[in-house]
C-alpha cells in the first residue's frame, strides 16, 4: 500500500470516529434526538473503543454536565471560563479529569443502560486491538505513526468544538456558543455548534439556509433503511 493510501485510510478512520461521535454518542445517548438499530449502535460503540478508547456513559456524563454549565462555573471545558488556548490544547486532559469523576458519571447518567462492550470494558483493551489493526495493516513503524496521527486528529477536531466554537464564529441564536463552517465541515456537523446549543434535542444541526451538517445525509440513509428513526424536528427561529 502506497503512503498516500495509508494516509487516506487513516483518515478515513478518523472521520468514521467523527461520525459515530456524533450520531451515536451525542445526538442519540446523551440528547436522545434520535434512535439507532442495536446494531448500528454496537458496531459504533465497537468502532470509538478500537479507534479512541472513548467510554460512551462517560462521554453522555461530561457533555451533559457542559450544557447544563454551558459556560459558566462548573462548565467542565469552557474556553470563556478557563481561555481559549488552554481548552484547545488540554481538552483532552479536562474531558478525562470530569469523565473519571463518579460522582459526574452517576449524577449525570441515569438513564444510561450498560452494554455487552461496556461489560467487556471495551473501552481498556479495545485501544490495544485498533493498535494492532492498524500495524496488521500498515506495519509496525507507520502502523504506530498512523494510529496515534489519527487519534492526535481526532482530538484536536473536538477540542476545536470546545474551545474555538464557543469564541470564534457566527450566531443564529443568543447562546455563547457559535457556527464554524470549516470546523463542522470536518467534525460531521458538531460546529453548527450554535445551532445545537439552541436546540439540544435536534438531530439535525443545520438550521438555516446554507448550513450543511454532513452527518445528516446518514442518518437520513439510516432512517429509510429502517435502522434509525428521528424524533420531530423544531422550526429554528433564527435571532
Amino acid at each position: 500500500m502506497s503512503v498516500l493510501w495509508m494516509f487516506v485510510v487513516s483518515f478515513g478512520i478518523m472521520q468514521v470516529s467523527v461520525l459515530c461521535t456524533t450520531i451515536y454518542l451525542h445526538r442519540t445517548i446523551t440528547h436522545r434526538g434520535m434512535e439507532v438499530h442495536p446494531v448500528i449502535a454496537f458496531l459504533m460503540h465497537l468502532h470509538l473503543a478500537l479507534f479512541t478508547g472513548i467510554a460512551p456513559r462517560e462521554w453522555m456524563a461530561v457533555h451533559r454536565k457542559h450544557h447544563q454549565f454551558s459556560d459558566h462555573e462548573g462548565d467542565p471545558h469552557s474556553p470563556v471560563q478557563m481561555g481559549l488556548w488552554k481548552v484547545f490544547f488540554l481538552n483532552a486532559l479536562l474531558y478525562r479529569k470530569e469523565a473519571k469523576n463518579l460522582s459526574t458519571v452517576r449524577k449525570y447518567t441515569p438513564d444510561y443502560r450498560p452494554t455487552a462492550l461496556d461489560t467487556l470494558r471495551a473501552d481498556y483493551w479495545g485501544v490495544l486491538a485498533g493498535i494492532a489493526l492498524f500495524v496488521l495493516m500498515f506495519g509496525w513503524a507507520w502502523g504506530l505513526c498512523l494510529f496515534i496521527g489519527q487519534a492526535i486528529a481526532y482530538i484536536f477536531l473536538n477540542s476545536s468544538i470546545n474551545s474555538l466554537c464557543h469564541i470564534v464564529g457566527y450566531r443564529n441564536f443568543d447562546n455563547q456558543a457559535t457556527n464554524l463552517t470549516l470546523v463542522s465541515y470536518l467534525t460531521g456537523g458538531e460546529g453548527l455548534h450554535n445551532n445545537h446549543h439552541e436546540y439540544p434535542t435536534a438531530a439535525r444541526f443545520a438550521m438555516t439556509k446554507g448550513e450543511f451538517d454532513p452527518a445528516w445525509p446518514l442518518i437520513r440513509l439510516l432512517e429509510g433503511l429502517g435502522l434509525a428513526s428521528v424524533k420531530p424536528l423544531p422550526v429554528a427561529k433564527a435571532a
